[in-house]
């Protein structure tokens, strides 16, 4: 498989065990102007090799007292100063500014690459307004930042709105044209699933490289560390109505001298994604006047084999973890796909502008799965939701994987099977015959459109195929098409056998031996 695993060369020097710039290694990245030119990834991976071969030293956290004390809404209060955003003085496409280091101390270094060298930019709280907090910021000395976020001529040509943001973690999101943000990406997933305790890796360094007047793209680095793994990782941001991030990321496994950890990571999440999905039209929330609440209404996956699969997200109750296995994958995404306001009727949270993000990967990353994590969530304000490619094979401690992807943040226009998808998943009986003895049954009505189904004639005969695991057994299974809309229904009925088990359900539909819609996949839960 091309994505590339290499064992690590001894003889490196080693580096201080200071996490930031300050470390000799890093100070050695202040360079001439030519080659400045030709700083890259090799150079963050160059690092990242490095600090895998250092004992792993947990970064530290304190920050002064009069900002750990301070309550949250007063830390909302302290603003980046417009005037101090850097690169609008050159009126150039792409203008950067940070958040201030938060309560918790999690903070970063940023430098910038020119055409004079790279260079730190350090924290200078004068770049900051503190708006009616009464604080001593010219004592704190050099705190780093909370984090980044770029801007660009997006929606206008008079103004820049705000086009990707790093934050917190590995986490970045990014908006396309008329979208609001919601889902979130991270760099690397490390043991999400499977009882053991995750792992979150930080970028603790970014390096912004200053656009041209012309660019199309902006580019940034980023040094990625944790008890187990290191990485250097690129981000090509191409702003537009569907702005995509190109990720190329080269991830060095610990060897357990170094990680002071002696479990191996069990799965690296590629290319993870996290949203919410609260209620929907699946599952309705009693009370709400609001239909839907989600940033994702499912999962679509794009097999190497050619099938389409469309899994509706859900708010179990416990956790649940579903995999799909594969030769090969050609794209998944946490989609976003209805776009209707009549769907979410609320005014502030916009739902319906809420991107996709759909993963291409770049090359073939040869056999995996996709993993879905679900897991419980009492409101809207969490994340409940993430979903990454797990590769077969695993590099081992003391290897390194080179691997590459791209993300398409979609609005209205997304990316669909060539055939036929689900527009909606209904749950729920309708009128039944008192006395009906519905014990056990679950039933749902399943929408499809798109231009294989569209293309048939009128007299088309369609069939509904769907099957259960061995904990279900299909009751009814019809295709019909709706005299309101002109789309194709189906109608699954399911008995589920033993309550306290799944049923996991698929059903697509057919027309003359042709598969003329994705295959929509479901978990009826315990």
């Amino acid at each position: 498989m091309p994505a590339i695993f290499q064992s690590l060369q001894s003889g490196f020097p080693a580096l201080r065990p200071a996490r930031f710039a300050a470390s000799a290694g890093l100070a050695a990245l202040l360079l001439t102007a030519a080659q400045a030119q030709a700083f890259g990834l090799d150079d963050v991976a160059a690092l990242a090799r490095q600090r895998s071969q250092t004992p792993w030293r947990e970064a530290s956290h304190a920050v002064p007292v009069e900002l750990a004390k301070m309550a949250y809404d007063n830390y909302r209060d302290i603003r980046f100063n417009a005037a101090s955003t850097l690169w609008r003085a050159d009126k150039l496409p792409y203008e950067a500014n940070f958040f201030h280091v938060g309560r918790h101390g999690d903070s970063v270094r940023i430098h910038e690459i020119t055409t004079a060298g790279v260079k730190p930019l350090p924290y200078d709280p004068a770049s900051f307004n503190f708006g009616k907090n009464k604080l001593s910021p010219e004592t704190w000395g050099d705190l780093g930042h909370g984090g980044v976020r770029f801007f660009s001529n997006l929606n206008s040509p008079t103004y820049k709105d705000e086009l990707v943001v790093f934050t917190g973690a590995t986490y970045f999101r990014a908006l396309g044209t008329g979208q609001r943000y919601g889902l979130s990406a991270r760099g690397l997933a490390v043991d999400t699933a499977g009882g053991g305790k995750e792992e979150f890796p930080r970028f603790t360094d970014f390096w912004l490289e200053k656009p041209a007047g012309d660019a199309k793209q902006l580019t940034v680095y980023a040094l990625m560390d944790s008890e187990r793994v290191t990485g250097a990782y690129r981000f090509d941001i191409t702003p537009g109505e569907q702005t995509t991030t190109q990720v190329q990321a080269r991830i060095f496994m610990r060897p357990a001298a170094t990680s002071g950890n002696s479990a191996t990571v069990a799965t690296l999440g590629i290319a993870p994604l996290t949203s919410m999905f609260f209620s929907g039209e699946n599952q309705p929330r009693p009370g709400d006047f609001r239909p839907e609440v989600h940033d994702s209404d499912g999962l679509m996956m794009a097999t190497g084999d050619g099938e389409w699969l469309w899994r509706p997200l859900q708010n179990p109750s416990a956790t649940v973890t579903t995999s799909f296995s594969m030769k090969s994958l050609k794209g998944f995404g946490l989609m976003q796909r209805d776009r209707a306001f009549a769907s979410y009727e609320d005014t502030e949270a916009r739902y319906e502008l809420r991107p996709s993000a759909w993963v291409t990967p770049v090359g073939d990353w040869g056999a995996g799965r996709v993993e879905l994590l679900q897991f419980n969530t009492p409101d809207e304000t969490h994340d409940n939701v993430a979903a990454y490619w797990v590769p077969e094979k695993m590099p081992a401690p003391g290897q390194s994987l080179d691997i590459a992807w791209q993300i398409s943040w979609q609005g209205k226009t997304q990316q669909l099977p060539p055939n036929g998808w689900v527009t909606q998943s209904r749950r729920g009986f309708g009128f039944s015959k008192p006395g009906t003895d519905l014990t056990g049954q679950v039933q749902y009505l399943i929408d499809f459109a798109g231009p294989a189904l569209e293309a048939l004639p009128e007299d088309a005969k369609v069939e509904a195929i769907s099957s259960a695991n061995a904990n279900g057994r299909v009751l009814e299974s019809l295709a019909y098409k709706n005299p309101a809309t002109g789309a194709w229904r189906m109608a699954l009925r399911v008995q589920r056998l033993n309550p306290a088990q799944p049923v996991e359900l698929r059903a697509f539909l057919k027309h003359d031996n042709h598969t003329v819609s994705e295959t929509w996949t479901n978990l009826i839960t315990p």
